[in-house]
């Protein structure tokens, strides 16, 4: 047999997949011949498809030393330092073979992906591109051009292109993956899960295809079922560094936050550099209360990726808790200097201004005006005339817009409002984004009329809903917290649009008309300055209160009077300032032996306090601290409270309601923002306005004589929850009538125009 007839042979056996049999072969030839170029290049093709990569290249250098001017050696070279990670080598090797052939696709195509793999994205589409206009019809050009594309935010031409793939070759499981991807990054999640499906129809052992169905699902709020497509895409790829981070938040999202950490630390065994994992970790050592691992996580995921927005924004949040404000907003501005079209970054910061003490009404709007003109006005020309009924007194059809409605803060606040609704006079409709219901959310749901969940919505989609709905007041209850609609609003696809609850103050949109608030939060006197919106102040309290527990306090007479007094503060960290603790210090000072009790986590926040409050002449062993707990826990910690202080420049609304509720007196120190009256509107409601100072003296004055004058003490902690009872904040049906009333005036205010 010729040498000639010996390789014809081994080619038949190599084509046919038989590779041994084509490895002795080309090897017996490689005895004959040493310089064979062609046999070494194809025991090095060999090499490769056996996965020992390392002779697969030192085998193809060979056969291009005997043949340099070979474009197949080259590009199999490049093939074989791609699959070893070498992606500059690859790239060189690629150039090369086109070089030698400029007609060459496959070439142009893998050197596109190899690009991509780069980050050069306009060169990576380029090569594709070019590749394709050599061969019209060729499917892996396709789906490289497609994948850059994708990766380049360009969904909209990547999904026509994957789509136009699968008419080629419709049995594509890895297209119809990577269509369900970039549907998934579209918003498009119903034909994303459907894309994930056929792909695993074709394919069931594609792990991206579960990792890419878990995300998919994850975004529906289908946690169980993201959950097991996470542990199945593992089952089949243990490796799999990105499941393993996909994993990790579905399970955070599902609040298992020790499960969530475990995943995160395997998806960074197998890769060690994986800057979202370190990013996602830090998420859930931050629900977890650990924010000094929490932030040191942050800090090494920026410094694998420093252009990463999401670390610099969750390292703004973890900074926030942690009380480091001028730290967080700095975190928030380089967040969204890299990421200048999210309207999230900037509503981070904005939220985060209001508990700085250095920012005022007019810095703050400042940051509205500025979002309202990036964000709000380009949406313009999405709005439309309403073609409501005009009927002034008409039932109307009420809107509430949350992705809260579940056991968090907000919902003491709604269901009282969504149970005493008339609904004969009122059409409720809840369009909720709540990625963990609860029983609080269905007994939301049961005191509405019609429920919407509407969790993975595009703003758009959700506005012409809205629209179809007919609903004639629609209602903002997250203004710039985390997960708002405000670019939702900014469509303006309700006639009237009003803004509640979140916190007191502005959203800054020009599209909503609305703020409701009461006479003590803005007085009369103090005009509009701060506000887009007109303030609509209720003839009572902003709020009404139900604090889903019957736990009772404890009762008086077994109260240890007699021993230190204990102030006490179980606000949010963030408000703990150092102009604030200055204030407390001085009260501490003034009342002898007494302690202040402070919600803190364990970590370097708690020893900053601490400090402060030392170099203010205070022993740090009379400040005392507790973490987070559950709802009974930390209402039995009110127990341990003598006396609650409201922290400045935002006051405390839910813990001053709680305090109340279990009978403990709140001084308040009141400031010149909404924010800072809350404590005044809500000792108004309670007849104590005399517990509202209104300078850091009268604070200290007016707490140490309370301090001092235990019989009073007494006397306000045995019928404080009377008082509370007795009072507007507890008043249902009060309060639903004056909202309603509110309602009406805006409707028949619309009517008229």
């Amino acid at each position: 047999m010729t040498i000639q007839q010996a390789f014809d042979l081994a080619l038949q056996h190599h084509q046919s997949g038989r590779l041994e049999q084509a490895d002795a072969i080309y090897r017996q030839i490689l005895a004959v011949d040493p310089r064979h170029a062609g046999v070494l290049n194809l025991l090095g093709v060999i090499a490769h498809q056996t996965g020992r990569t390392d002779a697969s290249v030192e085998l193809i250098r060979q056969a291009i030393a005997v043949a340099p001017q070979h474009p197949n050696f080259h590009f199999n070279l490049a093939v074989a330092l791609f699959a070893q990670g070498l992606i500059d080598d690859a790239i060189t090797a690629y150039r090369r073979a086109i070089q030698l052939k400029p007609d060459y696709a496959e070439a142009h195509s893998n050197l596109g992906d190899a690009l991509k793999q780069k980050g050069q994205l306009d060169e990576a589409i380029a090569a594709c591109r070019r590749a394709l206009k050599l061969r019209p019809d060729f499917v892996e050009a396709s789906n490289n051009l497609a994948n850059a594309l994708s990766e380049k935010g360009q969904l909209d031409e990547a999904i026509a292109i994957y789509q136009r793939t699968l008419q080629l070759r419709p049995d594509l499981a890895e297209t119809y993956d990577n269509l369900g991807n970039a549907l998934w990054q579209k918003g498009r999640i119903d034909e994303a899960i459907a894309a994930c499906r056929r792909a695993l129809q074709l394919k069931p052992d594609l792990a991206s295809a579960h990792s890419n169905l878990g995300n998919a699902l994850t975004e529906k709020g289908q946690l169980n079922e993201s959950i097991a497509c996470y542990r199945r895409a593992l089952q089949i790829k243990p490796d799999y560094a990105e499941a393993h981070n996909n994993l990790g938040n579905a399970l955070k999202d599902a609040s298992c936050l020790d499960e969530a950490a475990a995943s995160y630390r395997r998806a960074l065994q197998f890769n060690p550099v994986y800057a979202e994992a370190h990013s996602n970790l830090g998420n859930a050592l931050e629900s977890a209360s650990c924010l000094d691992e929490a932030i040191a996580c942050y800090e090494q995921a920026l410094a694998l990726q420093p252009d990463s927005s999401a670390a610099h924004n969750n390292l703004g949040n973890a900074l926030k808790s942690a009380g480091r404000l001028d730290e967080a907003i700095g975190c928030y501005r380089r967040a969204m200097a890299l990421t200048p079209d999210s309207s999230r970054l900037h509503s981070n910061l904005i939220y985060t201004l209001h508990f700085h003490p250095g920012h005022d009404a007019v810095s703050i709007q400042a940051e509205h005006e500025r979002w309202n003109r990036q964000f709000a006005e380009p949406l313009r020309r999405f709005l439309l005339p309403h073609a409501n009924d005009r009927d002034p007194e008409r039932r109307l059809r009420i809107g509430y817009v949350s992705p809260d409605f579940y056991s968090q803060a907000e919902s003491y606040f709604v269901v009282p409002l969504f149970e005493s609704h008339d609904r004969s006079e009122f059409e409720i409709h809840a369009y909720a984004s709540v990625v963990r219901p609860d029983l609080i959310t269905e007994r939301l749901r049961r005191n509405v009329d019609v429920w919407h969940d509407v969790l993975g919505w595009k703003d758009e989609a959700l506005a012409e809903k809205i629209r179809q709905d007919g609903i004639d007041v629609l209602v903002d209850l997250t203004m710039h917290m985390a997960n708002n609609r405000l670019p939702l609003f900014a469509r303006k696809p309700a006639p009237v649009q009003v803004t509640w609850l979140a916190y007191p103050g502005s959203t800054g949109l020009d599209t909503i008309d609305y703020r409701i608030t009461d006479a003590w939060m803005d007085p009369p006197s103090h005009g509009t300055a701060g506000y887009s919106e007109e303030s609509v102040r209720l003839p009572d309290s902003w709020c009404c209160y139900d604090p889903m527990s019957d736990l009772a306090p404890t009762p008086v007479e077994t109260q240890q009077w007699g021993r230190f007094v204990r102030f006490g503060s179980l606000n949010n960290s963030c408000k703990f300032n150092e102009p604030l603790l200055s204030v407390w210090a001085r009260l501490l000072v003034a009342v002898p032996d007494s302690r202040l009790l402070l919600l803190l986590v364990e970590g370097a926040h708690q020893k900053a306090v601490r400090r402060t409050m030392e170099l203010m002449g205070v022993e740090g062993s009379r400040i005392e601290f507790v973490g987070k707990c559950p709802r009974d826990e930390y209402l039995r910690l009110y127990d341990q409270i003598d006396i609650a202080l409201d922290p400045l420049p935002y006051n405390g609304i839910t813990t001053t309601c709680d305090a109340a509720w279990m009978g403990v007196p709140v001084v308040s120190l009141t400031g010149k923002t909404a924010a800072g009256r809350a404590g005044l509107s809500l000792l108004s409601m309670l007849g104590l306005p005399e517990l509202a100072t209104h300078s850091p003296e009268e604070c200290v004055r007016v707490a140490s004589g309370l301090a001092h004058d235990l019989p009073r003490l007494a006397a306000l902690r045995s019928t404080l929850r009377e008082r509370m009872k007795a009072s507007p904040l507890m008043d249902g049906p009060r309060f639903a009538r004056s909202m309603e009333a509110a309602y009406r005036t805006m409707w028949r205010k619309w009517c008229g125009q």
